[in-house]
């Protein structure tokens, strides 16, 4: 052997053989990247090519001892430093492909979809598609439908374009190029028209993707006739928490107690927003009797008024504070006056659980007193800031806030809270089998005990009466539900222009859906719309830009290279 390697390393065939090993790794390299096989010709190729480079630098290190070499020390050196960096580039570009690492920094987040969205597509039930009947595709808003897709594999996007393909055109009742529609099984809804001034708003296709997908339709109803926030635009109105909550597939309506002595049966959730006179105590049974059948009710109630609803939240255990909640921390933090709280602190409840430490804040509003009632859980939800920075304020009149010992309440302070009570109706068993009378008819024939704060009354539900007719010999038979109860101690940040900023919104949409007990109704922050960032420039404007950038930035310039060059001299 050792004979045979001497007569193959004086002809220096060696040479010859190394040469020819990487000439077939690169050949069998070829085959298999061309081909996409990865089969028994390519990989013949490489490992023979790999066998005789492997032979050729054996004899080759035998017949000039090439490993004692310091050049290819130095050599083998570089080589595995390049290996090295190249596996590194590599694992880099492997990571990236799989793994997707963005960090957004607009203000207002315009490139990652809000809470609220990515909730909604990653929980879809069935699959959604996006129709585009546009020409152009337009950057911003591919990225916009790319990040949707990314939070679940049933939602997909398609650019059509309404000339080539007028029959699927036809079917959307298609108008004009932009327009966007939505596509669920055998629903389609429009989302809106693009345009060069108008991008796809995630705020509309997350509130359309919502109603799509949703078939349940809940009912609300706002309290009118005690000087209540008005519905539509105005001042003070809440117009826009409004159309908010028909975003949000909830329809609402005005409702009079007054007039209808009763809350109707559809009710998924009755709201009274910011009252400023006193309800009638026939109102406020009315109230109580809807609690009592599993209803569920929003109070924002705002200082300096009295809605006489003490008897009803004194069956939860709420007691609303008469003083005013101060903030001194707001005025220097975001520059808010100290009698518009700023609160970051939330309770660890569905409504608050993603704002985490999100700026929201409520304008003049009043501390709430919770007390433990058997039955009910209570979860604050908005508190301020501690003592010295918070306190409720007894002296409304005064010019100067400032805090007296005995009279005002320190903080933190309670601006909110949310109150469950599960009710259980029992039905007794009668030989007659006769139905049972509804809650309004008991209050007619034979007065109701008000109830204690101890012990909530319950009433039977009219639902479950209809369905039992027990027999004498039959165990009285139960139902259980759950009545739901959110107080705020304050109405304006759920008004128009207060109602867009920071987490506010949130909080009363939030509120709501948590009242209207629809499970598959998500609750996180929702999107937000872009701020408009152009700038309009009159004539005069406009040129005096052109001229200062064309001609006198650069006049500046040469002179001070002028002046540098002449002291220079």
């Amino acid at each position: 052997m050792t004979n045979y390697m001497k007569i193959v390393a004086k002809k220096k065939l060696w040479k010859y053989l190394f040469w020819l090993g990487p000439f077939l790794i690169t050949v069998g390299l070829t085959v298999g990247l061309v081909s996409e096989q990865w089969g028994l010709i390519p990989l013949v190729f490489i490992i023979t090519g790999i066998v005789i480079s492997g032979l050729g630098i054996i004899w080759q290190s035998y017949e000039t001892n090439w490993w004692k070499r310091r050049s290819t020390q130095a050599g083998t050196n570089a080589l595995v430093a390049t290996l090295a960096v190249l596996a590194i580039l590599g694992l880099i570009n492997f990571l990236g492909t799989r793994y997707h690492l963005r960090a957004d920094l607009t203000e207002t987040q315009l490139f990652t979809l809000a809470p609220q969205s990515r909730q909604l597509v990653s929980v879809l039930p069935q699959p959604v598609k996006v129709w585009v009947f546009d020409i152009n595709q337009n950057p911003q808003d591919r990225e916009l439908l790319e990040n949707y897709q990314r939070q679940s594999s049933k939602f997909k996007y398609e650019y059509i374009d309404p000339q080539a393909r007028p029959g699927l055109a036809e079917k959307f009742g298609v108008k004009d190029y932009g327009e966007v529609y939505l596509e669920s099984g055998d629903k389609r809804q429009l989302v809106q028209t693009v345009n060069e001034n108008q991008r796809l708003s995630e705020v509309r296709l997350t509130s359309r993707l919502q109603q799509l997908t949703n078939s349940t339709i809940a009912k609300l109803y706002l309290l009118q006739g005690h000087g209540e926030r008005q519905l539509s635009a105005g001042k003070g109105a809440i117009s826009q928490a409004v159309q908010g909550l028909g975003d949000k597939n909830f329809t609402t309506a005005p409702l009079n107690l007054a007039e209808t002595s009763k809350v109707p049966q559809d009710a998924a959730v009755v709201i009274l927003a910011g009252p400023k006179r006193e309800l009638f105590e026939g109102e406020v049974k009315a109230l109580q009797e809807y609690l009592n059948r599993g209803g569920n009710l929003l109070l924002m109630i705002d200082p300096n008024t009295d809605p006489k609803l003490d008897s009803l939240l004194q069956e939860w255990g709420v007691r609303l504070d008469n003083r005013l909640a101060v903030d001194i921390s707001g005025e220097s933090v975001v520059g808010l006056g100290p009698a518009a709280p700023v609160v970051t602190e939330y309770g660890q409840h569905p409504i608050t659980k993603d704002f985490g430490n999100g700026n929201s804040f409520y304008p003049i509003a009043r501390p709430l007193e919770i007390t433990s009632v058997p039955g009910i859980e209570a979860t604050p939800l908005l508190r301020t800031k501690p003592y010295p920075n918070s306190w409720g304020e007894s002296d409304l009149q005064s010019e100067k806030l400032e805090f007296n010992e005995g009279k005002d309440l320190k903080g933190p302070l309670t601006l909110g809270v949310a109150l469950t009570r599960k009710q259980v109706a029992k039905s007794t068993s009668t030989p007659q089998a006769s139905p049972l009378p509804s809650p309004s008819t008991q209050s007619k024939t034979s007065p109701t005990p008000s109830p204690s704060p101890k012990t909530p009354q319950v009433l039977p539900s009219p639902t479950t009466q209809s369905k039992t007719s027990p027999t004498p010999s039959s165990p009285p038979s139960q139902t259980a539900t759950e009545s739901r109860l959110v107080v705020f101690g304050n109405s304006s940040f759920a008004t128009d222009g207060l109602f867009q900023q920071q987490l506010n919104g949130d909080v009363f949409l939030n509120s709501v859906t948590w009242l209207s007990q629809q499970d598959q109704q998500p609750l996180s922050i929702r999107p937000k719309e872009a701020k408009n960032r152009r700038i309009t420039l009159t004539t005069t404007q406009a040129n005096l830009l052109i001229l200062s950038s064309l001609l006198v930035l650069p006049l500046i310039g040469f002179a001070a290279a002028v002046i540098i060059w002449w002291k220079r001299r």
